[in-house]
């Protein structure tokens, strides 16, 4: 049987990961361009109000969440590959639903079916690609998934603008089809793709491990006697069984404290998501055109435009991260991104409270700016962090608690933006202004992929405020369950009769 080796199984794995993205942004602008107008959709299930019109966009966030909640449970035990086939057929059975309804009721539970499988492979995917990724350049690979979440955007933008000069039903039923083939991609795109080393190491499948380790090394012919798939291997066995001195897997582990700090782990988990959220983001994202019609005035045409116009520039900034991110690091990019979302969203409510057509103008500006400040650091980091800063023993856990956090905060916000919007118009621009100020003084600790915090008895943040944002020690935390770790590796080995 034909095997990927080498770069082409890194190009693969990497294809196969930004292929689930892709779909994960085409199915966040896909209904931008579909709701809040007298077009083909509105007809078919009635004109739904504001509140209905969150409904229909934002229940599919519920799907998402619930998604995360199944990774959460059985994701460990399942393995990466499986969830992620699992995700893309689920929503394949979801687009199915959805372009063939003509009931609210019908969507509602297609919109559901797509966001259970969304879910799933949004918690999935980050942690797959990371630990199938080269640590050097796993900044970049992570950061490259937001670049085509955008792609993904700009696709669904487009194709909603084409299509609204169709006057048929195709208008909505086509773009809301087209997401399956995003997803049967990435199915077949996973069929010859391995499952993660360190997954099968954990199910007591070392030699399989071995030989996706050597199929994995850069430098091929390489098998499972290449010195250094010998000494991956060794340290994948040695992290597990250091990690599984306590038993088995128990959930009060999530809770706990002293030197471990899993409590601490997942709480910054989720709340580098909330943060993602809260800047407003997904106001833009799900509702530019709306926002643009409602809040600024402008044509149902321009507003089409201007939506598209401004996933492009949410493309620019994806960009920017595939250099920045291992040259700022996690915490700075945070920083940066929050204080240019704060600046941007005051100067577009400023501009808007004017009420002129030329302000209106000079505010989507501000909009475009802030899609470009957004793609530098909230974009990318809150996908990944969560499996960068918890330990392997519960990274699939805290991925998936971080997806599940982060779902439930986009549900919110999408819920509650076309009602706000048509209550206090600009006004709503800032509210979000506000949390993005907010979020400039809250960054999270700059762990660069080897977590540890400063102080065990350093409260709720575990010395993050205490320590003036001095650098952690790399390394620090794999001493924590045992003085073992620090011997050479050879000479674990030895003791554990390797």
């Amino acid at each position: 049987m034909f095997e990927l080796r080498g770069k082409y199984l890194h190009w693969a794995v990497t294809a196969a990961s930004c292929q689930a993205f892709l779909l994960l942004g085409y199915d966040q602008g896909v209904m931008s361009g579909l709701i809040g107008a007298n077009n083909q959709f509105g007809q078919q299930f009635g004109h739904p109000d504001a509140t209905m019109q969150g409904i229909l966009t934002s229940i599919y966030d519920i799907g998402c969440a619930v998604g995360c909640l199944l990774s959460f449970v059985v994701g460990h035990k399942a393995g990466r590959k499986k969830m992620i086939m699992a995700g893309g057929t689920i929503m394949v059975i979801g687009t199915i639903i959805l372009a063939s309804s003509y009931t609210r009721a019908q969507f509602l539970v297609g919109r559901i079916v797509t966001g259970f499988g969304n879910g799933i492979n949004s918690s999935t995917v980050p942690t797959y690609q990371s630990e199938m990724a080269r640590p050097e350049r796993r900044g970049r690979l992570l950061s490259a998934q937001g670049t085509v979440t955008i792609m993904g955007l700009c696709i669904a933008y487009w194709l909603d603008y084409g299509l609204s000069f169709v006057d048929s039903p195709v208008q909505w039923r086509f773009p809301i089809s087209f997401q399956a083939f995003f997803a049967v991609c990435l199915v077949l795109q996973m069929i010859p793709l391995p499952d993660t080393p360190r997954w099968l190491c954990e199910q007591d499948r070392s030699d399989e491990a071995g030989r996706i380790l050597a199929h994995l090394q850069l430098e091929q012919p390489a098998d499972e006697s290449t010195p250094e798939v010998i000494q991956l291997r060794r340290q994948i066995e040695s992290a597990i069984e250091i990690e599984s001195a306590g038993g088995p897997f128990q959930y009060k582990e999530l809770l706990a404290g002293g030197k471990v700090q899993n409590l601490r782990r997942m709480i910054l988990a989720g709340l580098v998501n909330v943060q993602q959220q809260f800047t407003g983001s997904n106001m833009i994202n799900y509702y530019a055109p709306t926002v643009y019609e409602n809040a600024m005035g402008l044509s149902r045409n321009l507003a089409l435009i201007l939506g598209g116009c401004t996933s492009l520039a949410y493309l620019v900034g994806s960009i920017i991260p595939l250099w920045s991110m291992d040259v700022l690091g996690r915490r700075s990019s945070l920083m940066i991104s929050a204080a240019g979302l704060c600046v941007c969203f005051v100067l577009v409510a400023g501009l808007l409270s004017v009420g002129s057509t030329d302000c209106a103008y000079a505010a989507t500006v501000f909009v475009f700016i802030f899609q470009i400040f957004l793609g530098i650091g909230y974009l990318p980091v809150p996908w990944f962090y969560p499996s960068e800063i918890t330990t392997t023993r519960i990274r699939a856990r805290g991925q998936a608690f971080g997806g599940f956090v982060n779902w439930i905060c986009v549900f919110i916000v999408v819920q509650v933006t076309p009602t706000a919007i048509d209550n206090i118009s600009w006004r709503t621009f800032i509210i979000f202004a506000c949390f993005c100020f907010a979020w400039v003084s809250l960054p999270d600790r700059e762990m660069n992929c080897k977590l540890t915090f400063v102080d065990s008895n350093g409260g709720l943040t575990g010395g993050v405020f205490e320590s003036r944002g001095r650098p952690v020690e790399p390394g620090y935390h794999r001493t924590v369950n045992t003085e073992r770790i620090e011997k050479p590796i050879d000479e674990q080995h030895e003791n554990l009769g390797v």
